[in-house]
């Protein structure tokens, strides 16, 4: 079993994380992204523009999308001439499972 310490808090892992949540406009693409997966960049930007009023440039949404995808809350994948972002939750499940259902210690049932 891996231990809770070398997944979600490996060393810049957490902070990686806590500070790509920590923008708005991250959260409100991340919010987009949950209600429809395997946006492009031109999709996400037309629906932040629409649905939160954010008048951004590409490139400003481009480097959002850098920080969530460092901090491996999103994946890129290409298909053809077009680049897809896929939300993928599994650091906030290790997060919360580190809080919210910690392990049992050794010799307690």
């Amino acid at each position: 079993m891996i231990g809770k310490s070398s997944l979600a808090y490996a060393e810049g892992v957490a902070e990686d994380i806590f500070k790509a949540l920590s923008d708005p406009t991250r959260r409100h693409i991340l919010d987009e992204l949950v209600e429809r997966d395997g946006q492009t960049l031109f999709e996400i930007c037309a629906r932040l523009t629409a649905k939160h009023g954010l008048g951004l440039s590409r490139q400003a949404v481009s480097q959002h999308l850098a920080v969530l995808e460092s901090a491996g809350l999103i994946h890129a994948r290409r298909q053809g001439r077009y680049k897809f972002h896929d939300v993928n939750t599994e650091p906030l499940e290790q997060i919360v499972t580190r809080w919210l259902r910690p392990d049992t210690p050794e010799g307690t049932s």
